[in-house]
């Protein structure tokens, strides 16, 4: 009975509870309701008091968008470093920007515009290739270029810093740039990047001659190889020919007294040998025998212009293999890979092209090297010939002179 008093008294405890806690729910419900109330009041009222201004927060949030990605990958910021960060909160900021922070918006797109058309020079850190952070003194031109030390540079976002170009432009780029660097004052020439870095990266890409060859693989090598070989043995044979036209035009000046330096001397003292050995011997065999000289000397004269012709004609043959193997490259990736991608087809081209253009390369250079080759051996055999054809014609006239003399001399004796 006791027990069952205690529980009753509990329960009627908790249900006294359960009515408090009903009054408070029930109060705290009408005191929501009216807070609602009162919320949408309040937030008409802003409405009403904010005008215009209810669009700035959109605006600032667009504006701060688009200036942090110009700020983040500009040139400017490698001087003025944080300017992204203020952008990107910003950008993120609920609610209505203070007058400091769009004070600071238009502060820092004024600087960026005003930099656009500014020569800075300052210190600051430069990362090299091997990522050795050093600090040097930087020329920047606009948001486009920037030099330090002979090496153009690059602004890298991630790291907020200037780093040197792996690959540098070479020649007359280079020497303008250093000479831009280091003047102090007046005009100077210097190239400009309008896409910001974006040219000069791709022209830094460019390979090389040696880069162009390699690319050509065997079969550049092998035409390679073929010129060099025309090239020298062309180069050998116009020398040797310059030396011998000298010569023989030495030899001109003197015909009574050859030498065998020469192929015209060799020649001259051959039809002497002929002449002195026989007096009476048939013309024509004199003839055969100053042939023969000159025929002698033609192998020396003429050689090397074989090879040049072969390798005229070889080169563009050679590079037509090239330009085969490199279609099948090709054809063989866009099988692979399923698509015609044109950077997947660019190796196989890139090998095709090269090859054709350096059959083509050497078999002009040959093609007028041989030319040369040819009409210099053509002007020296043209002396031989026409030395050997007047000594055959001054044998036939002493010849026919001396018979036309015996025999005025005979028929007087036998009147």
């Amino acid at each position: 009975v006791a027990r069952r008093e205690s529980q009753k008294a509990l329960l009627e405890q908790a249900i006294r509870d359960r009515d408090a806690a009903k009054v408070h729910s029930d109060d705290l419900s009408a005191l929501f309701d009216a807070n609602e109330l009162k919320i949408v009041e309040e937030e008409d009222q802003l409405k009403i008091r904010l005008g215009s201004l209810g669009e700035l927060e959109g605006v600032v949030q667009q504006v701060s968008s688009d200036a942090f990605s110009v700020v983040y990958n500009s040139l400017v910021s490698a001087q003025f470093p944080g300017r992204d960060v203020f952008f990107t909160e910003l950008s993120t900021h609920p609610g209505l920007p203070t007058v400091d922070q769009l004070t600071r918006i238009a502060e820092s797109i004024l600087t960026e515009a005003a930099e656009s058309g500014q020569v800075r020079r300052f210190e600051g850190k430069v990362v090299n290739p091997d990522g050795v952070e050093v600090p040097q003194e930087v020329v920047r031109i606009g948001p486009f270029m920037a030099v330090s030390e002979g090496k153009f540079l690059a602004y890298s976002p991630v790291l907020a810093k200037l780093t040197a170009l792996p690959r540098q432009p070479g020649g007359e780029v280079m020497e303008v740039a250093i000479a831009f660097a280091e003047a102090r004052e007046g005009y100077q020439a210097m190239p400009l990047d309008p896409s910001r870095g974006v040219l000069l990266n791709l022209y830094v890409q460019r390979p090389d001659f040696v880069e162009r060859i390699d690319k050509g693989e065997e079969v550049g090598y092998v035409i390679i190889a073929v010129g060099l070989a025309g090239a020298l043995a062309g180069i050998f044979q116009v020398f040797y020919l310059i030396r011998v036209r000298r010569a023989v035009t030495r030899q001109l000046e003197h015909p009574e007294r050859p030498t065998l330096e020469n192929p015209l001397g060799r020649v001259l003292a051959s039809y002497r040998a002929q002449g002195s050995t026989d007096t009476e011997e048939d013309s024509e065999v004199v003839e055969l025998r100053v042939s023969e000289a000159v025929l002698r000397e033609l192998p020396r004269l003429e050689r090397f212009q074989a090879f040049l012709r072969l390798g005229v004609a070889a080169g563009p043959l050679l590079g037509l293999i090239g330009t085969v193997i490199g279609m099948i490259i090709t054809f063989q990736s866009i099988t692979e890979s399923g698509s015609s991608d044109p950077r997947l087809m660019a190796n196989g081209i890139g090998q095709a092209m090269i090859a054709t253009v350096l059959g083509l390369g050497i078999a002009i250079p040959l093609l007028f090297g041989n030319a040369v080759l040819v009409s210099l051996s053509q002007g020296i055999v043209q002396i031989l010939e026409e030395q050997s054809t007047g000594l055959l014609a001054g044998l036939l006239e002493r010849r026919r002179d001396g018979g036309a003399g015996g025999g005025a001399t005979g028929g007087s004796g036998r009147g």
